[in-house]
């Protein structure tokens, strides 16, 4: 398997992973999203909960020029450190939710 099919099948599996815990409150639907053909993965919470209408990006991940960013991140443990635990090395791992002249100063690609 290449490179670029084992980042996709690694991102898969994560997002269907997050997809099956549910938060604890109220009536939420955990929804994953594998576009596949454009390389995005999504993990969306809808639904209610006591405050009102809960519509929220979990995490947003992407595959771009053979590199795997991380466009959003609201899990607790970081949606970084398992892509890591995957497989993918920091090198192939650009966090794209830092500005672009600050990535340098990470341990992970800049771009």
């Amino acid at each position: 398997m290449d490179t670029l099919e084992r980042y996709r099948t690694i991102l898969q599996e994560l997002v269907l992973r997050h997809a099956l815990r549910s938060p604890s409150h109220g009536h939420i639907e955990t929804i994953p999203v594998c576009d596949v053909a454009r390389d995005n993965y999504v993990l969306i919470d809808a639904g209610w909960d006591p405050t009102g209408r809960v519509h929220a990006m979990v995490f947003h991940l992407r595959i771009r020029g053979e590199k795997v960013w991380v466009e959003w991140d609201g899990t607790e443990g970081g949606i970084t450190a398992e892509l890591i635990e995957a497989g993918i090395p920091k090198s192939d791992i650009v966090l794209g939710f830092y500005r672009p002249e600050r990535r340098m100063l990470t341990e992970f690609a800049a771009a």
